[in-house]
C-alpha cells in the first residue's frame, strides 16, 4: 500500500471523494491535501486542452446569417418561374431539329416562342408556378445565426412569390383547402454532408404532371422488366396531361417513401447526363428510346418527342421488396441550383 502527502489546495469535494474512493479500491491512497493538489491541477490541464479544442472548432466552423438563405431562395423562386434552366434550352433545341411530325415541330416552336416572350417580358413560363420544393445540402461544418433555417427558407418564397408577383398555388389544409396567399409553406428536404458549403437547389413542381406521378412496390422477382414496365405504363397512363415533352424522374430502392424522394431529386439532375452505374446508364437510355417510341409526342398531340430525358436513381432495398417511384415533370422541368 502507497500513501502520498503534500500541501493543501483548494478543489472540488465530491470528485475528490470520488476520485479517492476509487483509488483506495486499487490500493493507492492519498491524504486529503496532495491528492485535491493533484486534482486541481489534472482539472486545470483538462480545462486548458478543452479551450484550445474549441477554439481549434470554433476556427473550422463557418457561420452563415439565415437572411442569406432567405435572399437567394428568394432570387431562385423567381428566376426559376421565368427562365428554362440551361440544359433544358439545349434539350428543347435538339427536340425540335430530331422531331419528325410536322405538328411535333410547331409544338415546339411555339414552346420556344413562349419561353422568349416569358424572359422578355417577366411573365412566367407557366401559369401554373408551382409548389417550392428545396433541397438542401448542408455542410456540417456550417452554423446557422439569426433564426430558424426552415423559417428562412419559407420567408425566402413567400418574398420570391409575393414581390415576384407569381400565382400562389398552396393551400394550409389539403381538405379545408384555404390559400396561404403567399405560396408557402415549401417542400424542404434537408441532408447534412461533409465541408462548410450550402448547396441549394428550388424546383417550382406544377401539379399537372406531378399528379401522374406514381409509386410501385414491386416484387423482386419482377426484377428489371418489372421496372421498365412500371415506368412505361406511368408515362402511358400520364399521355398528354402531363404537358409532354416530360422529363421522367425515376426512383428504384430503399423504401416506400425514399425511392419517391429519389424520383424527385432525379428531375433536378442536368438534362443528358446520366448515371455513373453502367446498367443504370443503359436503362436510362433504353427507356427514353421507348416512350418516344410511344407517339405521344409534344404536347399530347403526336410526335416522336415525348420525353428529353429518364433520369434514374437507386438506393439499397430491403430483400423482400422493389420499391419503384416514377415523378414527371413537363417541358419546363423548372429547377436552380445554387452553392454559397
Amino acid at each position: 500500500m502507497r500513501n502520498f502527502t503534500g500541501s493543501r489546495r483548494t478543489g472540488t469535494p465530491k470528485a475528490c471523494l470520488f476520485l479517492k474512493r476509487a483509488f483506495a479500491n486499487c490500493g493507492v491512497h492519498f491524504t486529503n491535501s496532495i491528492f485535491r493538489h493533484a486534482l486541481d491541477d489534472c482539472l486545470w490541464k483538462q480545462t486548458e486542452q478543452n479551450k484550445c479544442k474549441i477554439v481549434e472548432e470554433d476556427s473550422m466552423i463557418r457561420t452563415v446569417q439565415v437572411e442569406e438563405i432567405t435572399k437567394n431562395i428568394k432570387e431562385m423562386c423567381i428566376e426559376a418561374n421565368h427562365f428554362l434552366s440551361e440544359d433544358m434550352k439545349v434539350a428543347m433545341k435538339n427536340a425540335q431539329e430530331k422531331e419528325k411530325s410536322p405538328l411535333g415541330c410547331q409544338i415546339l416552336d411555339q414552346l420556344q416562342e413562349n419561353l422568349k416572350i416569358a424572359g422578355e417580358d417577366m411573365i412566367p413560363i407557366c401559369q401554373d408556378t408551382g409548389m417550392a420544393v428545396v433541397f438542401l445540402e448542408v455542410g456540417q461544418e456550417v452554423h446557422f445565426e439569426g433564426g430558424s433555417l426552415e423559417a428562412a427558407v419559407n420567408e425566402g418564397v413567400h418574398q420570391g412569390y409575393v414581390e415576384g408577383y407569381l400565382r400562389k398555388s398552396v393551400v394550409g389544409d389539403p381538405l379545408i383547402r384555404e390559400n396561404t396567399k403567399d405560396n408557402t409553406p415549401a417542400v424542404i428536404h434537408t441532408k447534412i454532408v461533409d465541408g462548410d458549403q450550402i448547396k441549394i437547389k428550388v424546383a417550382p413542381k406544377g401539379f399537372g404532371s406531378e399528379n401522374m406521378s406514381r409509386v410501385f412496390m414491386l416484387k423482386p422477382a419482377e426484377g428489371i422488366e418489372g421496372v421498365k414496365e412500371a415506368v412505361l405504363t406511368a408515362v402511358k397512363d400520364a399521355g398528354p396531361n402531363a404537358c409532354p415533352p416530360m422529363v421522367v424522374g425515376v426512383g428504384i430502392g430503399g423504401t416506400f417513401e425514399k425511392c419517391a424522394l429519389m424520383a424527385k431529386e432525379a428531375l433536378t439532375r442536368e438534362v443528358g447526363s446520366h448515371s455513373e452505374i453502367p446498367y443504370v446508364k443503359e436503362l436510362e437510355e433504353e427507356l427514353l428510346e421507348k416512350i418516344n417510341g410511344l407517339g405521344i409526342g409534344p404536347g399530347g398531340l403526336g410526335g416522336t418527342t415525348t420525353a428529353f430525358a429518364v433520369n434514374i436513381n437507386t438506393y439499397p432495398t430491403h430483400i423482400a421488396g422493389l420499391p419503384v417511384a416514377v415523378n414527371i415533370c413537363c417541358h419546363v422541368n423548372r429547377h436552380v441550383i445554387r452553392t454559397i
